[in-house]
């Protein structure tokens, strides 16, 4: 069957399952199978849903019909108290909504995730809030909203005792909070990451990055801040003063208190050229040099 038949079909089927729930609803009919009917009807929409995802190779109205189908096929469910499968009908329509509709697929995770909090599903809850915020980090560009959700998303990982995964919510909640130059909240999580993986032997080598950012987010503020702050990482973590970063943010901290712009930019050439920096590095280092008097705005490089 070609992809427009695939269509046509589900156009027949979601006919169809409407007039199963219409049917549900008469008098008669709620006494004598009603709830046949609405599971008929159940089935028939996640049918109908199937064939739009087939058809046109997944379009944009195609997604679209398949994400209403799944909402409704979830509705009929929740009719039936089977929460379980409302709650993954829910999910389905939230992912065929992604690209069509971003808004009514955050929508509908909601709706699953507020099933999977009462059923006390907090592990899986979590994995959908991760899946709004990227829809507010790539589709709806709103990255307040994506850190709520990578927030509650922690939240739960951590009273599920899953720190691992609660920490990499944390760190995307941290990196982009110092983008916002919310630079107290990043450095409490960058702190307390760090201090949660250095004594841990597979993760302890991640320590240093974490510290070497919360340096960064001091130093932006205060440079006698960051100070205080690199003793303190070296003395709770001295595997960290015979790191690269540790020595690249003591030559910094030495150009920055000599007003020495062409050494600042040195020092992070030499680091750049081992291990390379990434955007957020760039981002907050170039933010530092600013502070030098006489690079002004500087000409926006470090290089």
């Amino acid at each position: 069957m070609d992809s427009a038949g695939k269509e046509r079909e589900a156009v027949q089927l979601m006919a169809e399952a409407e007039k199963r729930v219409k049917a549900s609803h008469s008098f008669l009919r709620g006494l004598f199978g009603g709830n046949t009917r609405i599971e008929e009807a159940c089935e028939m929409y996640t049918r109908a849903a199937n064939m739009f995802k087939m058809a046109k190779n997944w379009s944009v109205s195609s997604s679209s019909a398949a994400g209403n189908a799944f909402c409704q096929a979830a509705k009929l469910h929740m009719q039936l108290q089977s929460k379980h499968d409302s709650a993954t009908s829910f999910v389905d329509a939230g992912n065929a909504y992604k690209k069509a509709d971003p808004q009514e697929a955050i929508n509908c995770l909601n709706a699953a995730i507020d099933i999977y909090t009462d059923m006390g599903r907090f592990t899986i809850a979590a994995k959908h809030h991760i899946t709004i915020a990227e829809i507010y980090e790539t589709e709806l560009v709103d990255i307040e909203k994506a850190i709520a959700h990578y927030e509650q998303s922690a939240d739960y990982y951590k009273g599920e005792e899953s720190n691992s995964s609660a920490n990499k919510c944390l760190l995307k909640v941290a990196a982009y909070a110092a983008q916002l130059e919310q630079y107290q909240k990043a450095i409490e999580i960058y702190e307390q990451v760090g201090a949660n993986t250095m004594d841990n032997p597979l993760l302890k080598y991640s320590a240093k990055d974490y510290f070497f950012k919360a340096a960064l987010c001091h130093f932006i503020v205060d440079e006698l801040n960051a100070k205080l702050a690199l003793e303190k990482y070296e003395e709770m973590f001295p595997a960290f003063t015979d790191s690269r970063e540790c020595k690249l943010l003591k030559k910094l901290l030495e150009a920055h208190e000599e007003q020495n712009s062409e050494a600042y930019t040195e020092a992070v050439k030499e680091f750049d050229s081992i291990s390379r920096l990434d955007q957020w590095l760039t981002t907050m280092l170039l933010r530092i040099k600013k502070s030098i008097q006489g690079d002004g705005e500087g000409d926006g490089d470090l290089k």
